[in-house]
């Protein structure tokens, strides 16, 4: 039977209403009961576990909030003003280089830059080919710019004057220009190799720029500013912390006589179709460098298509087998230790020697030679009789002594060691070959200090690249020789440097000078090339009182003459007479003689 509904009286068919029984009614006044699930009865646990949740949330919610507004504020607050906050660098300026004497070298010079807000910038395609003609890019380059979502990129830095008006003169909005630094050099290629160069960030990249950076350099400044949603600057908070500019930088430097070397070396270089060549000017009395100055050089100021041999230091970076110049330490050695004395006379007939089955020639057969000839007619034979004389070791701590094989103690990037190798490896033939300046190496710069052991009575001094006080004392000297032994090498090179020796043409008019010339074929792969050679000559001025050194090298001279006494000799004679009327020297020889020994033939030097 159905609870509910309708049904018809079986008697009389008409229809009538059934009524529930009367445990029915309850229910039927309850619309839901028709689901057995919502009939069912909800359990505790249920209630209870919407409350806890609830609660959960809103401790979570607390716990969240807390740490924001108490344990991170910090960061968050961070955050939010990077949003609204920017930070801009206030560079410093770059402190200023100077010479001796107070000449500008290097300087800080106020360069626009001009950069753009991607998100600011409304222009019309002409106004943007304009642009783009003036910063010397593609339209398509500049468009590609223009789209990065950035609110500051660099367009191109550190233009010229007449540039940054033009750009302005467009007046496109989302284009600006701020204030940077940029080096100038006013000596151009003539100090290049020495001052150096910085990069568009105002770091050092070479020469005392690169050395002396944290000095020259400074500390940059920050500022703050507010911006709008759009990147706009509305507020400025002010500064943070200025800049602290850097520090002047005064160089030993002489620019005149830097400028003469330079032009002098290149003169020589294009004389003698050369490859390169070097001048190392050094002040006896302190060690300071005078001049530095290599061929071919570069103007910092515009290093576009740049090669490597443009941009080295070769006086302090090259390395090369220094040949005769070293028989004078070897005179000298033999004089230190008794075993000659100047008037010792040696046979070196008939021209050449053998050791271990290998021939050491003279250039001509010179027969019996005091030492002394022995180092004005340059002999090889000569020199490795007196070098053979002596245990290796001697010789090595020797050249050890005056600096070759020892890392040069100057403040310069890029100065080479050299080579020397221990004594114990030695075989009679290499030692021999040493004594005449064949199996080590050298710089130009090593060269020329090892030479202030005879101008400085025996002593080798320190070197500086940088200015000494002048009221300063000056810096203690290593003692290698005897002062009596420095006098007695200084006349044996004055000799040399005369008539009857390698190098006549290295004579200065007023000035008495002495010097070695030296020639050595430059190594090629495993051996020597036939028609390839360095020519150097170094010496010192005046011979009595030395005040200068002076080191002349010419790299593959290719136009007949090689022989150093040739090519680097007569440029010797220029800067040592331009030097010397620079520092205020007296001159301590008359003329007339001096011009006839410049015109005495050269012996022909063994190498």
């Amino acid at each position: 039977m159905n609870w509910f509904g309708k049904g018809k009286d079986a008697a009389s068919g008409t229809r009538r209403t059934q009524r529930p029984a009367s445990g029915a009614v309850g229910l039927r006044s309850v619309r839901y009961a028709s689901s057995p699930l919502l009939a069912s009865k909800t359990p505790p646990w249920r209630s209870k576990f919407l409350v806890a949740a609830v609660g959960a949330g809103f401790l979570l919610l607390l716990g969240r909030a807390t740490y924001v507004q108490v344990i991170g504020t910090e960061f968050y607050q961070q955050q939010g003003a990077n949003r609204y906050e920017k930070q801009f660098r206030l560079q410093a300026s770059r402190g200023r280089i100077t010479d001796r004497n107070g000449e500008l070298l290097a300087s800080s010079v106020e360069t626009p830059t001009i950069w753009a807000n991607p998100r600011e910038v409304k222009a019309t395609p002409a106004e943007k080919r304009q642009l783009a003609r003036l910063l010397d890019m593609t339209l398509a380059d500049l468009d590609r710019r223009l789209t990065d979502d950035y609110s500051f990129i660099h367009l191109k830095r550190q233009v010229d004057d007449g540039l940054a008006l033009q750009v302005r003169a467009l007046n496109i909005k989302g284009i600006h220009q701020m204030v940077e630094f940029r080096r100038r050099y006013t000596a151009g290629e003539a100090t290049a190799h020495v001052v150096g160069f910085t990069n568009v960030e105002d770091r050092g990249q070479e020469g005392v720029e690169l050395a002396f950076q944290d000095m020259l350099a400074g500390r940059d400044g920050t500022r703050r500013v507010i911006r709008d949603r759009l990147g706009r600057v509305i507020e400025d908070i002010g500064e943070i912390e200025p800049p602290v500019d850097g520090r002047d930088l005064q160089l030993a430097i002489d620019t005149k006589i830097q400028f003469f070397a330079y032009r002098r070396v290149r003169e020589a270089v294009a004389e003698h179709q050369a490859k390169a060549g070097s001048v190392v000017v050094l002040d006896v009395q302190t060690g300071e460098v005078l001049a530095m100055a290599n061929y071919p050089s570069y103007s910092p100021g515009d290093r576009r298509n740049l090669s490597g041999g443009q941009l080295r230091n070769r006086a302090m970076t090259d390395t090369f087998e220094p040949g005769s110049t070293m028989k004078p330490f070897i005179a000298a050695l033999a004089l230190e230790t008794n075993r000659v004395r100047p008037d010792t006379r040696i046979d070196t007939s008939p021209g050449r020697m053998q050791i271990t089955g290998s021939t050491i020639s003279d250039a001509h057969p010179h027969g019996v030679l005091s030492v002394e000839e022995i180092i004005q007619k340059s002999s090889n034979v000569g020199t490795v009789k007196m070098a053979m004389q002596m245990p290796a070791r001697e010789m090595w701590e020797l050249y050890s002594a005056v600096g070759l094989g020892q890392k040069p103690q100057i403040a310069f990037p890029g100065a080479v060691t050299g080579r020397l190798r221990p004594y114990k490896s030695w075989r009679p033939i290499e030692q021999a070959t040493m004594s005449y300046g064949y199996g080590l190496s050298t710089s130009l710069y090593q060269l020329a200090r090892a030479y202030t052991v005879f101008a400085h009575d025996g002593e080798l001094i320190p070197a500086s690249i940088t200015r000494l006080d002048p009221a300063a004392p000056p810096a203690a000297g290593a003692r290698v020789f005897s002062p009596e032994t420095a006098r007695a090498v200084r006349h044996m090179l004055q000799m040399a440097a005369g008539p009857g020796g390698t190098g006549p043409k290295a004579q200065t008019i007023g000035y008495s000078v002495g010097g070695k010339s030296g020639t050595a074929h430059k190594q090629e792969g495993k051996g020597y090339a036939d028609k390839k050679y360095r020519s150097w000559f170094v010496g010192l001025a005046p011979v009595d009182k030395p005040r200068i050194v002076v080191a002349v090298m010419v790299d593959e001279p290719s136009a007949g003459k090689y022989y150093g006494g040739d090519v680097a000799a007569p440029v010797f004679s220029e800067v040592v007479q331009k030097s010397l009327q620079s520092l205020g020297v007296a001159p301590d020889l008359a003329v007339q003689p001096q011009i006839v020994a410049r015109q005495a033939d050269a012996v022909e030097e063994s190498f």
